[in-house]
């Protein structure tokens, strides 16, 4: 059972009581209200309840008036929604369209359009979608934890695919199915959809650090997927291809760490002044498999610039960024 279907459970018993103690007609449409407002995220659930209100208003005023000149009749709400929901729509309200569809239904119910029945809607509607607020805003579950253990998958599983880049290196004949860049692809989107659900949680605006690193992952996978149609061209077994794997294994085995120490940067730096003095190649593939090598290297620069980019964008405490 989530935490969300319990705030629900709560936030409809209270409204439903709350209801009945302001002797609102019908309080058991507060608690219906209610189930609609509660949402995953605090500031989502303002968008939410926003939205579901003023789509309500807007269908209210409609509806009454429909009603008031052409009486409570099945087709007048064909008309209704032809009439209501593209309005609802056009005033940004969308999310709202189904809650205001409710609102109106239980007012054509009542048979009666007057002061009071359109009031004992607003009513209901603002107890109903008030308690949702207020129970999304006590209470949403920490995502930390879930934030650690996606990154250390995302981590994991780059070390992962940096070795298995590293083996075909040495040995093109290596067939590897790529279900470690696929799992870790996984990770990553993940955790962007978490880290949002927990920047969308902070009670006041701010950077979500989380969201910065997940960003930056999601960078270097493009690269990383850029490295490997390079790597399926370096079909030689050339020194060069060595060299690079070398980096490779040094970064599988540093990815984890907290710093950007910069030495796969400086190796990177000594093989590009290799190949810049480096004979022309002799034969055709071996110009095909320098080519690849070569731009192997600058997409791993852009792999390492996109980390060395984004540690300057943090505080001193916050340094977690890594290669």
């Amino acid at each position: 059972m989530g935490i969300r279907v319990i705030k629900t459970a709560v936030a409809t018993l209270t409204a439903i009581y709350a209801a009945m103690l302001l002797n609102v007609d019908n309080p058991l449409a507060a608690g219906i209200l209610a189930i609609m407002g509660v949402d995953t995220t605090r500031w989502r659930g303002v968008r939410t309840v926003l939205a579901r209100f003023g789509a309500s208003a807007v269908g209210l005023g409609v509806a009454s008036a429909l009603f008031y000149f052409f009486g409570f009749h099945i087709w007048v709400l064909s008309v209704y929604i032809l009439i209501a929901f593209p309005l609802v729509a056009r005033a940004g309200f969308k999310e709202g369209i189904v809650t205001g569809a409710v609102v109106v239904f239980h007012l054509f119910a009542t048979g009666v359009v007057s002061v009071h029945t359109i009031s004992n809607e607003l009513f209901l509607l603002l107890i109903g979608l008030g308690w949702a607020t207020f129970f999304n805003f006590v209470y949403m579950p920490k995502e930390k934890k879930t934030l650690e253990k996606l990154r250390e998958e995302t981590e994991l599983g780059f070390a992962a695919v940096f070795a298995e880049l590293a083996r075909y290196l040495r040995n093109p004949d290596r067939i590897w199915s790529g279900g470690e860049l696929l799992a870790t692809e996984s990770a990553v989107e993940e955790g962007m959809a978490v880290a949002n659900r927990a920047r969308e949680n902070r009670l006041l605006p701010q950077t979500e650090p989380w969201l910065l690193y997940f960003h930056m992952r999601r960078q270097q996978l493009d690269s990383i997927q850029s490295m490997m149609e390079s790597v399926a061209l370096a079909s030689e077994r050339v020194p060069q291809a060595q060299d690079i794997a070398g980096l490779f294994e040094r970064l599988a085995d540093d990815v984890r760490s907290d710093y950007y120490e910069g030495q796969t940067e400086t190796g990177l730096d000594s093989l590009e002044r290799q190949f810049k003095s480096m004979a022309l190649p002799a034969t055709r593939d071996e110009f095909e498999t320098r080519a690849a090598l070569l731009q192997l290297c600058r997409e791993l620069r852009r792999y390492l610039s996109i980390a060395k980019r984004e540690k300057k964008r943090r505080s001193s405490s916050q340094q977690s960024v890594i290669e």
